[in-house]
């Protein structure tokens, strides 16, 4: 997928009325930003934007997340756990701490 951001106003109406236009080739939008599909169409959209609004767009080529391939299912399960806490309170450091969990600057260290 192609993600279009948008640095300004008149950039952000671009792409909301190119977004509109063009509805089947949106994967999703997100106000400032929007998904468009990895297609020739797609990039053509997008390329528009930037040759008309300049550094104000933004085009980056984007893969979908996949939990199951991307990433160990320790961090699956302990995201799981952790978003199902009985405390809501409870930081996600004091959650891990002494659980087969891993330790929260183990994961800022470790690439996907």
């Amino acid at each position: 997928m192609l993600l279009v951001v948008t640095y300004s106003t008149s950039a952000r109406t671009g792409l909301r009325n190119t977004c509109r236009a063009h509805e089947d080739h949106v994967v999703r939008r997100f106000g400032r930003a929007a998904l468009f599909e990895a297609t020739a169409f797609g990039a053509f959209l997008a390329l528009r934007l930037q040759e008309t609004y300049g550094a104000d767009v933004q085009i980056e080529r984007t893969e979908p997340f996949n939990e199951f391939t991307d990433v160990d299912e320790a961090v699956v399960d302990a995201a799981r756990a952790y978003a199902n806490r009985e405390t809501k309170a409870t930081p996600y450091a004091a959650f891990a701490a002494g659980t087969e969990y891993p330790d929260p600057d183990e994961l800022k260290g470790r690439k996907l």
